[in-house]
């Protein structure tokens, strides 16, 4: 069994001995271990996981150029992504150093090399890393949220809250919103809180022809019409113990619209040919991003099946209201799709945050998820731009006039944007707004608004409200 290590450890890359011997007495805080090229430099990353590399960019067999460098850059950060890089190059070579920062290194500093300088740059990158370090640390930590979810948004926190109280119960419920916005993930998360035993059994009412619906939903008897040549069980009877999740219910045919009002009354479902009832113990969850009301004052949805399913109304509000949610997500979706696709990008720029934040998501979070994934598979660069995602980068508006409305919205959504950009880390949340810990946690208070529950992507600071997990896609 390894000794716990009580220093981070520092990783020397440099290929001229004497300025490796140099630096490696350099640095105190630090267990400093060296490398004099990539493979060795690669091998002391796997062995030691180091917070903060120190590397040259001339490294052998190119010690005039800086291919190997900037592959080595590549190669540690695949490894140990959180890892802090600082360059170490030429007066000569300051465009390569800069293109080494755009593609994941933390600084860079250029030759002559003074120790005490470049101590301070470490120092630095080791404070960050450790920051980083316990952000992830009171994350896994924290409260699991609701299976999938990044949100950070007062309006989606709200839904969330509501989904765990109505979770446990028997009642039927109707999720509202706009195609995009995440209604199968949250009636997921409604099955996996209920306690059932069963699986949850989705149909979607707008896929499947009217002719095959009912077949789909309630089974048939051999024989009950041509091509019937076995007994199958309906979509209902698949749920028994656990949830049916009817997605765009308000495409259901009025003829099939009868039949289920009586199956929920009753809770029996009778197989196409057959006359005898069965039983079903079932969680009924409904989703459309139609409004039924309309549909009824059109004669298209029945209102007694309409206050049957909607015992409990869960709203889901689009991205466009959702304030600081949009940059979570994109900082989730690139965790996840850049590890599925090999990606080696890490993060979003600066102004890829902005037009994200500034973008209205018609489309909502399935658009974000497809522009990310496209993103990911084209970018060229280790971070994200408003270039790669295809959007424009936002222009300053105008200032309406009154004043104190305006001024009381700004600062409400600048505190949430910071939030999301800050990755919840409330210290930096206040750095980037230019004010105080404590006057950060007062705005937040004034705007009812918490660090954001998100996948592995924020965190509190110092014992601050954590952000909530989340995995999977809206």
């Amino acid at each position: 069994m390894s000794k716990r290590r009580t220093k981070p450890v520092l990783l020397i890359v440099e290929d001229d001995p004497g300025l490796r011997n140099q630096l490696k007495w350099s640095f105190d805080g630090f267990e400093v271990v060296t490398a004099e090229d990539r493979p060795s430099a690669v091998a002391a990353v796997r062995r030691h996981e180091p917070a903060v590399v120190t590397l040259d960019l001339g490294l052998p067999p190119d010690p005039g150029g800086v291919s190997e460098g900037m592959a080595a850059i590549a190669e540690i950060l695949r490894l140990a992504p959180h890892t802090k890089i600082v360059v170490i190059t030429g007066n000569d070579a300051k465009d390569a150093a800069v293109r080494a920062v755009a593609e994941g290194a933390y600084d860079f500093y250029q030759k002559p090399v003074d120790p005490d300088i470049l101590r301070l740059t470490v120092e630095r990158a080791r404070r960050l890393h450790e920051l980083e370090l316990e952000n992830r640390r009171l994350q896994q930590a924290a409260r699991p949220a609701l299976e999938g979810i990044v949100a950070s948004s007062p309006a989606m926190l709200k839904v969330c809250r509501l989904v765990e109280k109505v979770a446990p119960t028997a009642a039927t419920v109707l999720l509202l919103g706009e195609s995009g916005t995440g209604k199968e993930l949250l009636a997921r998360a409604l099955h996996e809180l209920s306690g059932r035993a069963g699986r949850m059994v989705a149909i979607n009412c707008a896929a499947i022809p009217e002719t095959l619906l009912e077949s789909e939903l309630f089974g048939y008897e051999k024989g009950a019409f041509t091509g019937a040549t076995r007994s199958t069980q309906g979509k209902i009877e698949c749920a028994d113990g656990g949830t049916l999740f009817l997605d765009e219910v308000g495409d259901l045919p009025l003829s099939l619209q009868a039949k289920l009002l009586r199956f929920l009354q009753e809770r029996v479902v009778e197989r196409l040919g057959s006359r005898r009832e069965i039983p079903v113990d079932v969680r009924v969850v409904c989703a459309t991003n139609q409004d039924l009301e309309a549909l009824i004052a059109e004669g298209r949805f029945r209102e007694d099946l309409y206050y049957r399913i909607n015992e409990i109304t869960v709203r889901i509000p689009p991205l466009r209201e959702r304030p600081g949610d949009a940059v979570l997500l994109a900082r989730a979706f690139i965790e996840r799709h850049g590890r599925e696709h090999g990606s080696r990008v890490t993060g979003l720029s600066p102004e890829a945050a902005a037009a994200i934040d500034a973008y209205e998501w018609p489309g909502n979070v399935r658009e974000l998820e497809n522009r990310i994934k496209r993103a990911l598979i084209l970018a060229e660069h280790s971070r994200l731009t408003a270039e790669d995602l295809e959007l424009p980068v936002p222009a300053e508006q105008d200032a309406p006039l009154n004043l104190r409305r305006v001024r009381e919205e700004a600062e409400r959504k600048a505190v949430a944007h910071a939030l999301a950009r800050a990755e919840g880390r409330v210290q930096r949340a206040a750095e980037l707004l230019g004010i105080t810990r404590p006057t950060l946690y007062a705005l937040m208070s004034k705007y009812g608004m918490q660090p954001p529950r998100g996948n592995g992507t924020s965190g509190g600071e110092n014992g601050a409200p954590e952000p909530a997990r989340a995995a999977g896609r809206q």
